[in-house]
């Protein structure tokens, strides 16, 4: 929802005790409280505490979640990350061909990445928006010379999965000299449009057009080129073969020689000609370019032969960006994602300076710059939905929803409302840093306690073991479901994977406090990676610890790519199972989702390790089903006391108390809103 949604009411009483900070709200909210803290976990923030004019929010008919409503007390994220680039870092194109990051635009189409670490593989994808913010700058240099000048925060994808640049939090994986980034390599420079290389290219274009293959002899924007040319270079110059050619003169003959007589399928680059001595030159430069070729050792019918280029991505950007070629199609999809040692980092460099630095987000929540695998932000373009911008702003700044008790309490009374079930930690988790702070979850709470509203909450953070009175309460009135995340318990994989998040022991330490207080907790096992965490192995150690945990059961969820929602749940993996390259492709080569028989497999795999164990373990059609208990009729529901529809005017008024931030939520326990893909995509579920 935007600011004009919002109100804010003069005389608004915070519920901290903290000063409030003198920078403005955007649009100038009337009333509203801007705030920042000393605490080291929330430098640099500023917290927009504004009094929502509604909090119970329905989901678009279209959504194939299972419940009608949801609450989301905040809007943003208490440990956001920002991804940024200097402006003039080629951005690899959809079609192959580059463009500086800060000329990018909304709607380009560029190549990003889905998949697992190793089992990563090029897709085209979208730029979604694209904005510039200042970053104090360090520079990454690899060993083949690529230089990257980026923030701190910025994250690239290497042999031990993503890593930050030089992060601001201790806790969170940095980039150190000897990692492997991942990617094509370092972008070729362009031609120059030199005399030697106007003179190779109408040698390549003439010379090949007169030998070319029985289809004939071809027309268009070649030729356009090349009398633009011949304004320059004499045609006796152009056709003959230098004694010792430059490298400008190989890139400009190898550019006029695809356009006579080259053609190009997905990453395939072949030259067809009836002149093998034609060929003998194509193969010549092609070499002196670095580019290894074949030649196929049959003769096609009619006396045509042919020069392949390997048909590999690398080579094939290296072609196109060497020569200047811009009309052969590119098609990468599905191609694997590789690195080699000419990707090591070699040197981090703090420039020690503040500067302009520039992102976008995109379908797949990646792109390729200058060569290498680079994170950006998934979730940044929903901050211009509050007409904030999606770079610094989504950054810095965290819309708290001071009045969201309050308001759950009147729209609870409503005559309109109908009692219908709500699912919390929909869109952000609801027990993310912030709350330990603003403690807004009590009073929602508390809220549905009284009016006996059945509600879920879907969390990764244990601060909920801080409200487990009020949800013992809660549940003595009505139907309250309570659900971890817990997808695996390898210690490694949860550091590459959910840095952001309590460990899985932990939370399953706080299944057991739930299910010890007498609650059904649910575990999702999401995402199960495929030959990662799949195993006989993985599979019974993660369900023995949910049956010992105490949960009632488990409910399994394969790696789910779907674009635009598959961006980071694998962003973390590392590169140490290569042999899966290719089973993870022909795995996802249908769409979004794993084959139905492999998804049966898993599933069944799970319910013997669960019968094993003797842990329940309900269906996903099961889990994801609203009960038909917690749905009640109309008319009961409007049946409420009257007194409950009557919002006590102490309910209205924050206690003291409230407004004080006790010592022990000043030190912030390292929980919070899960910032990967694989809890935003589980929240949905």
């Amino acid at each position: 929802m935007r600011w004009s949604h919002l109100s804010a009411p003069a005389g608004d009483d915070s519920l901290l005790d903290a000063p409030p900070a003198a920078s403005p709200l955007p649009l100038a909210v009337p009333g509203a409280t801007v705030r920042t803290f000393d605490t080291p976990g929330f430098a640099g923030m500023t917290f927009y505490e504004i009094r929502a004019k509604s909090i119970i929010n329905r989901v678009p008919g279209a959504s194939r979640v299972p419940f009608e409503w949801t609450v989301n007390p905040y809007r943003g994220c208490s440990h956001a990350c920002s991804y940024c680039l200097s402006g003039d870092t080629p951005i690899l194109l959809a079609n192959g061909s580059t463009r500086p990051l800060s000329q990018l635009k909304v709607g380009d189409a560029v190549l990003g990445t889905m998949g697992a670490g190793a089992h990563r593989r090029y897709v085209a994808t979208t730029v979604l928006d694209h904005w510039s913010t200042s970053k104090r700058a360090f520079r990454v240099t690899l060993a083949d010379g690529t230089r990257l000048v980026a923030s701190g925060d910025h994250r690239f994808l290497t042999d031990r999965g993503w890593r930050h640049v030089s992060p601001a939090e201790p806790h969170l994986p940095a980039l150190a000299v000897g990692d492997r980034m991942s990617g094509v390599g370092h972008f070729a420079d362009p031609p120059k449009e030199s005399p030697d290389y106007q003179a190779g290219y109408l040698c390549g274009l003439i010379r090949g057009d007169s030998c070319a293959a029985p289809s004939g002899p071809r027309e268009g924007d070649a030729w356009i080129r090349a009398d633009a040319y011949l304004d320059d270079v004499p045609m006796h110059q152009a056709l003959r073969w230098p004694d010792m050619p430059t490298g400008s003169w190989y890139r400009g003959f190898l550019a006029g020689a695809y356009g006579s007589t080259g053609s190009a399928d997905r990453l395939a680059l072949v030259f067809t000609s009836r002149d093998r001595g034609f060929l003998d030159r194509v193969t010549e430069a092609l070499t002196h370019l670095g580019l290894p070729s074949r030649r196929p050792p049959h003769t096609q019918l009619g006396g045509v032969h042919t020069v392949e280029i390997t048909r590999d991505l690398w080579a094939a950007l290296r072609f196109r960006h060497m020569t200047g070629v811009s009309e052969a199609p590119l098609d990468a999809a599905g191609i694997g994602v590789r690195s080699d040692a000419q990707l090591t980092v070699a040197d981090i460099e703090d420039l020690g300076l503040t500067l302009p630095l520039y992102d976008i987000t995109t379908g797949t929540g990646d792109f390729i710059a200058d060569g290498v695998v680079s994170h950006n932000c998934f979730a940044r373009n929903t901050h211009t939905y509050l007409d904030m911008d999606a770079g610094h702003d989504f950054d810095s700044k965290v819309v708290v929803k001071v009045n969201a008790g309050e308001l759950v309490r009147r729209e609870l009374a409503a005559p309109r409302w109908t009692g219908d079930h709500i699912a919390m930690g929909t869109n952000v988790d609801v027990y993310q840093r912030a709350e330990g702070r603003y403690r807004l979850m009590p009073q929602i709470l508390s809220a549905l306690r009284d009016f006996a509203n059945p509600f879920s909450i879907l969390t990764k953070g244990t601060l909920i073991l801080r409200d487990l009175k009020l949800l013992e309460q809660a549940a003595s009135v009505t139907r309250v479901g309570l659900s971890f995340s817990v997808g695996f318990v390898d210690e490694n994989i949860w550091r590459a994977v959910e840095p952001g998040t309590p460990s899985p022991r932990r939370r399953l330490d706080a299944v057991r406090r739930l299910t010890d207080a007498g609650f059904a907790v649910n575990v999702l096992m999401a995402p199960i990676l495929p030959g990662l965490t799949d195993t006989d192995e993985s599979i019974d150690e993660t369900v023995a610890a949910i049956a010992a945990s105490g949960a009632t059961g488990v409910t399994p969820l394969a790696l789910h790519l779907r674009p635009g929602a598959r961006e980071w749940y694998a962003a973390w993996l590392t590169r140490e199972h290569p042999e899966l390259a290719s089973r993870y492709r022909e795995l996802y080569r249908g769409g979004s989702y794993l084959p139905q028989s492999f998804q049966n497999e898993i599933t069944a795999r799970v319910r013997l390790a669960a019968r094993r164990h003797g842990l329940h373990r309900p269906g996903p059609a099961e889990a994801r089903r609203v009960p038909a208990a917690a749905r009640r009729d109309p008319a009961e529901a409007r049946q409420v006391p009257a007194e409950a529809r009557q919002v006590p005017a102490e309910a209205r008024q924050v206690p003291a108390e409230a407004r004080q931030v006790p010592a022990e939520a000043r030190r912030l326990p390292a929980v919070g809103p899960v910032d990967d893909r694989v809890s935003q995509q589980l929240t949905l579920l």
